[in-house]
């Protein structure tokens, strides 16, 4: 007579307990998300909503580049304002400033690769951007230069921030009244620190920089990331978004 086994399915994730660090998971179950209707308006770009979902990055930068984000959400973002000059001064492998030659928009972009340092005063004009694009380090997730002045270099969160705010209020200084100033920031965990909420900090030293929030967060799902292809020994809840805030420079 046939008979079913009654032993139980091994799951890697929990089978990966008794090893150390992360090892190479199996392939990923294709998921999909069937978001929300959004309501119509006249927005130039009726796709960009709260929930940012588009796993193609575009034809921008590098994605070789560590902790690269695709040039599609920055497009968007611009067609979406209609800025005629851009702030990039953290540009990296070139994302946001290949996405504004697309545009035909004037760009100033700069890197700490290039010796230009955007937490000093002295790295960029004053009021003279419509628009800056900021994707900084999410603290120490990844490490991006030997320069102790990297965000990514800082030891300690307080280290951080202080650095983190100087960005903020160099980048607010060089926008025009009315100008916007998008930032993409992820929250950052590990065992030293605990859950560390980056996007709230984010938000804070916005705020005490003198600008306001000008629209809804956008939640961009991460596709592509390094960590999805990991499995680790460690219970955790994973996250699998950072969030693009809109900030404003009041004109008065």
């Amino acid at each position: 007579m046939k008979t079913h086994s009654t032993r139980t399915p091994v799951n890697p994730h929990y089978a990966s307990r008794s090893r150390a660090g992360p090892i190479a998971a199996p392939a990923p179950t294709v998921q999909y998300v069937k978001l929300p209707l959004a309501p119509r308006n006249a927005s130039p770009v009726p796709h960009l909503t709260s929930l940012y979902h588009n796993p193609d990055p575009g034809r921008y930068g590098k994605r070789s580049y560590p902790g690269n984000c695709g040039g599609n959400l920055i497009r968007d973002l611009l067609r979406y304002y209609q800025p005629t000059t851009v702030l990039d001064p953290m540009t990296g492998s070139g994302t946001c400033r290949d996405v504004c030659t697309d545009l035909g928009l004037l760009c100033w972009s700069s890197d700490l690769h290039e010796q230009v340092d955007a937490c000093s005063p002295n790295s960029f004009p004053r009021e003279r951007f419509d628009f800056c694009w900021l994707h900084p380090p999410y603290w120490r997730q990844k490490l991006y230069t030997e320069d102790p002045r990297d965000l990514s270099r800082t030891e300690t969160l307080e280290a951080f921030l202080v650095r983190y705010q100087k960005l903020i209020e160099n980048c607010a200084a060089g926008l025009v009244p009315g100008g916007r100033m998008a930032i993409l920031m992820g929250d950052y965990s590990d065992r030293e620190s605990g859950f560390v909420p980056l996007v709230y900090h984010t938000k804070r030293l916005a705020f005490e920089a003198g600008l306001r929030q000008c629209c809804t967060d956008i939640v961009r799902f991460s596709h592509g990331a390094s960590s999805n292809r990991k499995v680790y020994r460690s219970a955790f809840i994973p996250g699998l978004h950072d969030v693009c805030t809109v900030f404003e420079k009041p004109s008065q």
